[in-house]
């Protein structure tokens, strides 16, 4: 940022690793409250995470007999897909093992919640020598990990958000299950629907070290609203890492043309609406704005008489048309990602 700068806009200890060419904080006026939704697409644009129709490369290292077999089922499942189902699209694919028995949704649920957290999961040393563990083995990276900085693109994603205006941005959206926006501000900028809030497990999931088992706390300012669940979300409620990755328990609401809303995510679609609420612009960083999301459309809808400008970072320049759609009288701006360092400032 430039020298004057916010008290209430905390950056992580020794600040942003990218310089930018503008301050975002100038951008926005300070009377302009918005809010920002990122979609996959932003996740792709910092780590490289699949978007939906990219989701079933199987690129998943696996650890132990277990996560082997699943990986195979699935792989097994998509090839015979894919045979009788040509021209279908991935969504197609999940919307058929959601439907078709307890065994093969909770196989689809596990697949992707685990494909998305694959960069943030290692081996530990416990695994060496104690192989037919299985799940002792490996473990994910907690939010406050320092090793989440080794993953290339959490300093990107860092970057972004210390350089927003965080006086007037009234909160994070996303339908995103992974953790990249977590691992970008830490639990001391961050947290999820109210505050204080403690996470559960350790900051390190499946280790030994009694001096790690302590808990974890949210303390930060914005607030994030995961309409679509997370690797991070139990039965147990938020984990201080994505271990429902591993476990197989994470709540999430797979991308299917059949979707619905679990009742388990009934708070964060209230936080959603009244971040929505308090805001005049939403800046949507990588959404898609897909038909089959019936219930985010209709919540978009709700906004329409209240929200002023929409800005779009989403390299398709025909995202500008959809948003005309569900806002006609509001001020629809279009920035590619790949220009987003340069261009920015002129939309804000």
């Amino acid at each position: 940022m430039n020298s004057n700068k916010q008290t209430d806009n905390p950056k992580y200890e020794g600040g942003p690793s990218r310089s930018w060419d503008s301050n975002l904080a100038e951008w926005i006026p300070g009377s302009e409250k918005y809010c920002l939704f990122c979609g996959a697409g932003f996740s792709k644009w910092a780590i490289g995470l699949p978007t939906a129709y990219e989701l079933f490369d199987f690129n998943i290292k696996t650890y132990g007999p277990r996560e082997n077999v699943k990986l195979n089922q699935i792989r097994n499942q998509k090839q015979i897909w894919d045979m009788n189902h040509p021209v279908m699209e991935a969504e197609d694919f999940i919307a058929f093992l959601l439907d078709q028995s307890v065994k093969t949704k909770k196989l689809v649920t596990w697949y992707i919640a685990r494909r998305l957290a694959e960069p943030f999961i290692e081996r530990t040393s416990y695994f060496e020598t104690n192989f037919k563990t299985g799940a002792r083995g490996r473990r994910i990276f907690g939010i406050n990990d320092r090793k989440k900085f080794q993953v290339n693109g959490i300093k990107k994603a860092e970057s972004f958000f210390n350089n927003l205006p965080w006086q007037n941005l009234e909160g994070i959206l996303t339908t995103n299950y992974d953790l990249v926006i977590e691992y970008a501000l830490g639990t001391k900028r961050f947290f999820y629907g109210d505050r204080p809030r403690l996470l559960h497990g350790p900051p390190r999931a499946y280790t030994t070290a009694a001096k790690q088992r302590y808990p974890v706390y949210l303390t930060g300012k914005i607030p994030i609203a995961k309409l679509h669940g997370s690797i991070s979300l139990t039965e147990k409620g938020y984990c201080a890492d994505g271990r429902g990755c591993i476990t197989g328990k994470a709540i999430i609401i797979p991308p299917a043309h059949n979707k619905k809303i679990s009742d388990s995510l009934t708070n964060e679609w209230a936080y959603a609406r009244n971040i929505l609420k308090q805001s005049k612009i939403i800046v949507f960083f990588g959404f898609r704005f897909n038909s089959y999301d019936r219930e985010l459309m209709d919540l978009f809808t709700e906004t329409v008489p209240w929200i002023q400008k929409i800005i779009l970072i989403n390299p398709n320049p025909e995202i500008k048309l959809l948003a005309e759609k569900i806002w006609p009288s509001a001020e629809i701006k279009w920035i590619p990602p790949d220009q987003l360092y340069e261009d920015l400032n002129n939309y804000l």
